[in-house]
């Protein structure tokens, strides 16, 4: 499970990266045998705080197929995957529907809160399945780019469709029943506040200084491998780089490169999602990059489909939460509870600078395959 170049086996439909819980779990193994034989239950950082409210070991289906010892297609622990890693059943807490109700407040707790009744506490969802509930996307094909410090395109689908070898994270999905799949980018907005750090600009200066009226791309490319990539090269080691400068390159040229680099790494899971069997014809865009006119423009550019932009209003993962709990305390249908939010405003790829992304974007696919080997610190 620790091999020099982890792969994938059937049950996990992911490769076991350094972020999942079961390699952690190797590691204490390994260097700190004697706390690794004191385990008595793992449980995920939501789902210790659930422990303390109820007293119950659970979990979801969600946030335990990030752990690499969940059977995901079956949705249930793998004895093969725990065993791999020296872990038992009996040390997992029980897993359940994020819809479904895992216990009640302990009445100290509910006393300490004061509330007068018990009130259920529902699986719930790790971060980006709840985000998808909160903006209703539940039903196949249905898709969202996530522009915050990391990047993620999620989209939620009808069956189990896992690509591995190009590092597409194929999980439960929070609502029964169904699964999704996300490209994640380790460094989106932070890559701008990477550069806006460098150049002692604010973040906001630098975009507002390109306008938002999109003629091309940049000359110069940003590779943004700042910490790391997940998809598609799952290279912890890597590092970024900028490609294409001169002496004429300056503030905006960069910052422009910087945009379009994180579009890129975008497409980049865009085009493993494809492999994947997934057919994504729009987006809807959250986080705080999506607040950028002209990085909207860019993104839709450069991944070929319209970016929808929610109106005003709670779509985040509290609300999917939110929800989440209102079914598991009501019993009601998702499809019902789940719905999509309205739409502000859609941003469609710009036809006139869509055939120069094109090109850029070639080019920015060649760059790791290149450089692999000796971008690394």
């Amino acid at each position: 499970i620790m091999a020099a170049e982890p792969r994938a086996v059937p049950q996990s439909g992911n490769i076991p990266l350094a972020g999942y819980t079961a390699p952690k779990l190797v590691w204490v193994r390994k260097h700190e045998p004697q706390v690794f034989e004191k385990v008595a239950k793992v449980l995920l950082p939501k789902d210790y705080v659930r422990y303390r409210m109820t007293g119950e070991y659970a979990s979801d289906m969600s946030d335990s197929s990030g752990t690499y010892w969940l059977d995901i297609a079956k949705r249930e622990w793998s004895d093969m995957l725990l065993a791999a890693s020296g872990m038992r059943r009996d040390q997992m807490p029980t897993v359940y529907e994020g819809t479904d109700a895992t216990g009640r407040l302990t009445p100290a707790v509910a006393k300490a809160w004061g509330m007068p009744k018990r009130p259920v506490v529902a699986g719930g969802g790790g971060d980006n399945a709840a985000s998808a509930c909160g903006l209703g996307a539940v039903t196949d094909n249905d898709a969202f780019v996530s522009i915050g410090t990391s990047g993620v395109l999620f989209v939620s689908n009808d069956a189990f469709r896992p690509n591995a070898d190009r590092a597409v994270h194929a999980f439960c999905h929070a609502v029964p029943g169904t699964w999704h799949q996300m490209g994640v980018i380790l460094s989106a907005a932070a890559s701008l506040e990477w550069l806006s750090g460098v150049l002692q600009t604010p973040a906001p200066k630098l975009t507002a200084a390109l306008g938002s009226k999109l003629t091309g791309p940049s000359p110069a490319l940003f590779l943004p491998y700042l910490s790391g990539e997940r998809t598609p090269v799952g290279d912890a080691q890597v590092r970024g780089l900028f490609i294409g400068i001169g002496h004429e390159t300056d503030r905006r040229i960069m910052t422009h490169a910087v945009l379009d680099g994180v579009a890129f790494a975008f497409r980049d899971c865009l085009e493993v999602l494809k492999q994947a069997g997934t057919d994504v014809r729009r987006v809807k865009a959250v986080g705080g990059g999506s607040k950028s006119e002209l990085w909207l423009k860019i993104i839709a550019t450069a991944l070929g489909v319209p970016v929808d932009l929610p109106a005003a209003g709670e779509v985040g993962g509290a609300f999917g939460a939110a929800r989440l709990g209102l079914i598991a305390a009501t019993g009601a249908d998702f499809r019902k509870v789940l719905t999509p939010p309205k739409i502000a405003r859609t941003i469609k790829p710009d036809a006139r600078a869509r055939e120069a992304y094109e090109k850029h974007y070639a080019r920015y696919a060649q760059i790791y395959p290149a450089i692999k080997e000796i971008a690394r610190p």
